[in-house]
């Protein structure tokens, strides 16, 4: 049975010291409990409190990872099943297959240009999956050589055939790859190997299957595993990640606390991106797809993105004056958010736009037009501020020195204007206005 945070708490130093991030040893204590912290975190926990402690003090999904270096994909440790609990910690891998009969380089090259930059971060796949359909180790092995020298990506290894498996995981046990015997038992050569060599090994069957099989390979010395349910519908996909991740999470039961492998068996590429943007949500720790075109392959980047950021810190940009299209003094001044996602969302209009402008970001530390304007982090005061902060103002003529403020807080222009000390224009509510605006009825309302 788990021990309880007083549990915890008694056989802790009591000495509220904080080394651990934690003010107090209480606090710390049901923070272990509750799974957000490991006794690790703790300098000053003895020996004696260790060894008793470890099992309440274990992640309830184990931390498991593939590839090494700075490419190394680190999955699962996850503590919750809801991001609103806390947040989820560890994305999902997306892998792209490659077949070992194809041509390789060429793959490469697809894959290498999956990459994409959305609200200021980078977003690429980054897992390659390599499939043995030639039923020979030595091609399985050249093909996922080559894909290390062009990509450099962890790989996960792919056969029907355990003797395959076994031999190309021996030859390239220094990459760490991840090992999934497709459609069959694990044998004890497969297992042996990943315990001695210390490579991550799929554990492949129905809830009940991997359960047995993961304690199995646990007990024989295998220290990571992802689960998955083979050749399965997204109805049946979702209801293995949930059921797996419920019962580590809320039930404490180890067997099944691993990641989980999913793949998107679709043949209609875009019905292949839906199921996979449906594992990244629920609840995926890599996610298998065989579509390589970018149309394909970003909304499922997006979703990643989109459900790995950390609910409880707003995604913001820094507050400050951007320049876009090599602007002069007698360009636009467009007042916004520091809101991630607002911002970019001006900055591609007016890049679509191709006229030259001026983007003021003011600090509303990281939330939207109206979200900022009712918290009073959005009106006259902050944005007068914010002009003579960056000297927005001052790199304009004087004709020109009419900021454009959003539609949606139209109510403000007034009192900007008074604090500003300069005419204010109200541009359109939406982004998506801004090139008709700026094209049509900037020039009529300067000069």
């Amino acid at each position: 049975m788990a021990l309880t945070g007083l549990d915890i708490y008694k056989l802790l130093p009591q000495t509220n010291c904080g080394d651990c991030g934690v003010p107090t040893c209480l606090a710390f204590a049901m923070k272990v409990a509750s799974k957000q912290s490991a006794l690790e975190e703790c300098p000053h926990a003895s020996d004696e409190a260790k060894n008793e402690l470890g099992a309440a003090s274990a992640p309830p999904q184990k931390l498991v990872t593939v590839g090494t270096g700075d490419h190394k994909l680190e999955i699962g440790n996850e503590t919750v099943m809801f991001r609103h609990e806390e947040k989820f910690h560890h994305q999902p891998g997306v892998a792209v297959l490659v077949d070992d009969q194809e041509d390789v380089e060429t793959k490469a090259d697809k894959i290498s240009n999956l990459q994409f930059e959305r609200i200021g971060e980078e977003i690429y796949v980054d897992t390659v999956a390599v499939n043995c359909s030639s039923g020979d180790a030595a091609a399985l092995q050249n093909a996922a050589r080559k894909l290390n020298d062009c990509l450099g990506f962890p790989l996960i290894l792919i056969a029907g055939d355990a003797g395959v498996l076994c031999e190309t995981g021996k030859a390239l046990s220094a990459l760490r790859p991840l090992l999934w015997l497709r459609g069959g038992e694990l044998g004890d050569d497969l297992v042996s190997l990943a315990a001695e060599k210390e490579l991550p090994l799929v554990v492949e069957g129905d809830l009940e299957t991997c359960d047995a099989a993961a304690q199995k390979a646990k007990d024989a010395g295998v220290g990571e595993m992802v689960l998955c349910p083979g050749e399965v519908g997204p109805a049946k996909a979702l209801e293995f990640a949930t059921k797996a991740r419920r019962a580590a999470i809320q039930k404490s039961h180890r067997p099944l606390g691993y990641p989980v492998l999913l793949r998107a068996w679709a043949e209609d590429p875009a019905q292949q991106s839906l199921e996979a943007c449906h594992y990244v949500s629920k609840y995926a720790g890599i996610v298998v797809v065989s579509i390589d075109s970018p149309e394909y392959i970003l909304p499922i980047l997006t979703m990643r993105q989109s459900i790995y950021i950390d609910p409880q810190v707003p995604v913001q940009v820094e507050p400050k004056l951007y320049e876009v299209n090599d602007p002069d003094n007698q360009s636009p001044l467009l007042v916004t958010t520091n809101f991630s996602l607002t911002y970019y969302s001006v900055l591609s209009e007016v890049e679509s736009s191709r006229i030259p402008a001026r983007i003021l970001a003011v600090d509303t530390e990281g939330t939207s037009v109206l979200t900022a304007w009712a918290a009073d982090k959005f009106g006259a005061e902050q944005i007068s501020e914010a002009f003579d902060k960056t000297n927005a103002l001052g790199a304009l003529e004087d004709g020109y020195k009419k900021p454009v403020i959003p539609g949606l807080v139209a109510v403000i222009s007034g009192e900007l204007q008074e604090e500003g000390g300069c005419e204010i224009l109200v541009g359109p509510k939406e982004a998506s206005g801004l090139p008709n605006y700026l094209k049509n009825e900037w020039n009529k309302l300067v000069g």
